[in-house]
């Protein structure tokens, strides 16, 4: 396979998209994680969490790390990191193990209130998150990796971005948001051609009454 296709051939042989080639660990959360959808609170916060810490990052730095961020950020429960104060700040930022980043270590602490406030509007943060879901018609015919690198937002991202910042979230932009929304299988971006693409698009979605 080709950089123009965007994928290659694995050690089993099944063709994947070419961005997780680099590691073992990283083919493995394309296998088995990207793309597929999910409805868990605590995943989806996470995720919007550490797709703000990758600002300007690669994802395979934040995913090598994202143990660390697990247990520094007491697992992503958001009834537990409103409790963190300004020593916990302190404590995050000589935390080698994370991404030492006044600003992105903020957010998350702001962020956990505003998803709490969130929350007790619409009764979860998957019930929020996948009102965002994309149309079938609004997506690319073909996901070739053309299509994909045109794909740095999209309508609905921006939307939610826009409804995010106005309830106070931090570290929401469109990009960021986009990024969410593909691991999280509000779209499916894996390119045409790879073995994952059918089984993500086959998985169960939410209830539309979510």
């Amino acid at each position: 396979m080709s950089d123009v296709d965007g994928l290659f051939a694995g050690t089993d042989g099944a063709l994947r998209c070419r961005w997780c080639q680099a590691t073992p660990a990283y083919q493995h959360y394309h296998d088995h994680e990207w793309g597929f959808p999910v409805t868990d609170d605590r995943r989806l916060f996470e995720k919007l969490c550490l797709e703000g810490f990758q600002a300007g990052l690669s994802w395979l730095t934040i995913l090598n790390k994202r143990e660390a961020f697990r247990t520094a950020f007491a697992n992503f429960e958001a009834e537990r990191i409103v409790r963190f104060d300004a020593s916990d700040v302190t404590r995050l930022m000589a935390d080698a193990g994370i991404v030492r980043h006044r600003g992105k270590i903020e957010s998350t602490l702001n962020n956990a209130a505003r998803v709490i406030e969130l929350r007790a509007e619409f009764g979860s943060l998957a019930a929020y998150a996948w009102r965002f879901e994309a149309a079938p018609a609004s997506r690319p015919k073909r996901m070739t990796l053309e299509a994909l690198k045109a794909l740095g937002s999209s309508a609905e991202s921006v939307a939610m971005s826009k409804d995010l910042k106005r309830r106070g979230w931090s570290f929401v932009g469109p990009t960021t948001v986009y990024a969410f929304m593909q691991a999280m299988g509000l779209v499916n971006d894996h390119v045409e051609g790879c073995h994952v693409r059918a089984l993500a698009g086959q998985a169960a979605r939410p209830a539309t009454s979510l």
